[in-house]
């Protein structure tokens, strides 16, 4: 975002806001989808996460017993 910076004489410069964002995946309409969020919405639960992907059968994940 940008803007400006008003100092108390009115001198008015340019400035920019540094937002903190991510990309995450989030549930929208239905759909899950890739969205850029704000840390703040990401931790306060105004984002709907998807649910986990399924894991395909014959490959392993990190910590989990091997198949046999």
């Amino acid at each position: 975002m940008t803007g400006h910076r008003i100092s108390h004489a009115h001198n008015v410069t340019n400035r920019k806001w540094h937002l903190n964002l991510k990309e995450v995946r989030a549930v929208v309409g239905g759909v899950t989808r890739r969205v850029r969020a704000c840390t703040r919405c990401i931790r306060s639960g105004k984002l709907v996460k998807p649910a986990a992907r399924a894991v395909r059968q014959g490959l392993t994940v990190p910590g989990s017993a091997k198949p046999r």
